[in-house]
């Protein structure tokens, strides 16, 4: 080096104060040969100095190496500038100085709301693509709600780049019209209709908690089940929005909506689902839903609710009903069930079945003592129940004493080869309803709560036939549908999509996935039956 380091801050300092650009000039085009502490000295001395004399000069700098933008040095020196005279940097934005993406993210780092007219005046007067989205994502950075309006014009955008810096800058103005706008423009895009459910989660205001609520009316499998599962993280913030749900008329949304609070688990949800299920909905499916979600909550009073459940009409809904009992299980609970199997009828018939099917063993041993319910369990043991059932009530007889009844029960005949039925559902209800009705049709039942480890199953085995839930976290049957055509085709192995609703959108879905029908929960051994010879005949 030529020259005393010492001598140039000295020259610098000068020409700041006399504001001469000539010679300032000269002085800086030897920056690069100072040390990085000797730099850091020019950056302050050139901060302090007037932003139309000084603020050029760090532009030129950034002309020859953007990367400078990433130093802290350069960057504080830099931000004391555009601070001291913002309107002086946006017009220069406006002008198209450049590296003009690179100023134009930093006006957005900035966060200065007096950006806002110079972003917006570059988002209606340029053309280019990359300037566009760093001008819409730096007003998104700000955050002004007056920006809202001008992004918003690019949701609808030819230029997806564009459309999904729109969506992110919206999210990040979080104003009530940015969410109804980002809203708006839901149902058109399976990706982008992710990512803004993902902002209304993450912003957790009213009206997103209202929109993301929303999405479990969706028309989309894949929303509402995304939905659901933001929701549930969520936790008891979204509990006033469900609640409100369960005053609708509306089968679907009340279902999306049970299972959502029984995950949530939040107390304030058992008086509101008691009151849903006082009402006596028409829809099995509802009913099964309430008591499904009462399983999962504490249901410290009002517990005769649950005992009501055990002689519904539909077997779905009693098996729900048994183990909402056996979460909440009391003395007093069970005195009232115990006088409900005293006599050996259908209605007490119906009840053992469910409570056998349900595993609920504390039930279970809380009824044995009684001499209807013993008998028609141990007929059904013997005679009905899969071999792991009957081996888990064997195994727990001869643990509280009862070996005496295990000899009734097990059969010395062999189980013998069945066919093997698949079954995906992320309800443990309904699997075991499957276990027991596919058993019953001759099947060796295999069963996944997790539709991903049933794909991994399938990779290696090959069953006779396959029954999906639609409505899954993760993976939804349809996509579980399309990753089994990718191992098995039609001709080999047939599909059932079994659902509680009736959705155009999604059956059109299913079936282009490869689904060979469609089943309506909820199903009797007989639908079931119905299927399997339409298909294994």
């Amino acid at each position: 080096m030529d020259f005393d380091p010492k001598d140039l801050i000295k020259e610098i300092e000068f020409n700041v104060r006399q504001r001469d650009k000539i010679k300032a000039g000269v002085v800086l085009s030897y920056l690069s040969k100072l040390d990085k502490e000797h730099r850091t000295q020019v950056y302050r001395i050139l901060a302090s100095g007037n932003p139309e004399f000084s603020l050029p000069f760090f532009i030129e700098f950034l002309q020859k190496d953007p990367s400078l933008i990433n130093d802290s040095d350069f960057k504080t020196a830099f931000l004391e500038l555009v601070f001291a005279d913002p309107h002086l940097f946006g017009e220069m934005l406006v002008n198209g100085v450049e590296p003009r993406t690179v100023l134009i993210k930093f006006a957005g780092e900035t966060r200065l709301p007096e950006f806002v007219d110079y972003l917006i005046e570059i988002l209606t007067s340029s053309q280019d693509e990359e300037v566009l989205e760093s001008a819409i994502l730096a007003l998104g950075q700000i955050g002004d709600p007056e920006a809202t309006t001008p992004v918003s014009e690019f949701l609808y955008s030819n230029n997806r780049r564009l459309m999904l810096a729109a969506v992110k800058a919206l999210g990040q103005i979080g104003s009530p019209t940015a969410i109804k706008r980002l809203s708006e423009k839901m149902g058109q895009d399976p990706n982008l209709d992710i990512l803004i459910l993902d902002i209304f989660a993450n912003i957790q205001d009213s009206l997103s908690l209202s929109k993301l609520n929303e999405a479990l009316s969706s028309h989309y499998a894949h929303l509402r089940n995304y939905a659901k599962n933001k929701l549930v993280k969520i936790g008891s913030k979204a509990v006033p929005f469900l609640i409100e749900n369960l005053t609708y008329d509306d089968p679907d949304l009340l279902i999306h909506t049970l299972n959502v609070l029984g995950e949530i688990g939040d107390p304030a949800a058992v008086t509101p689902i008691r009151k849903l299920l006082n009402s006596h909905p028409l829809n099995a499916n509802v009913r099964f839903a309430a008591y499904e979600a009462l399983g999962m909550l504490p249901v410290e009073k009002g517990a005769y609710t649950l005992a009501a459940g055990l002689t519904d009409h539909d077997e779905h809904v009693r098996v729900a009903a048994v183990s909402a009992v056996e979460h909440n299980i009391n003395p007093i609970l069970v005195a009232g069930i115990r006088n409900m199997v005293k006599e050996e009828n259908e209605e007490t018939k119906k009840i053992v079945e469910a409570v056998l099917t349900a595993q609920a063993k504390d039930l279970f041993l809380n009824l044995l003592e009684e001499e209807s319910f013993q008998k028609i369990a141990i007929d059904f043991l013997k005679n009905k129940a899969p071999s792991d059932v009957r081996d888990f009530y064997c195994d727990l007889l001869r643990k509280y004493g009862y070996a005496d009844l295990v000899d009734k029960i097990k059969s010395k005949e062999k189980d013998k080869p069945r066919p093997i039925a698949l079954a995906v559902d992320d309800s443990k209800m309904i699997l075991s309803l499957y276990k027991s009705k596919l058993f019953e049709l001759g099947f060796e039942p295999v069963l996944f709560p997790n539709p991903k480890k049933a794909v991994e199953w399938l990779k290696k085995n090959k069953p006779n036939i396959m029954f999906t839930d639609l409505n899954m976290p993760e993976m939804t049957g349809i996509e579980l549908t399309a990753e089994t055509r990718k191992i098995y085709s039609k001709n080999e192995l047939p599909i059932i999509m079994v659902t509680t609703q009736n959705e155009a959108t999604d059956n059109e879905a299913a079936l282009k996935a490869g689904v060979s029908d469609i089943l309506y929960k909820p199903f009797t051994t007989e639908d079931l039956e119905k299927k399997i010879k339409e298909f294994l005949s």
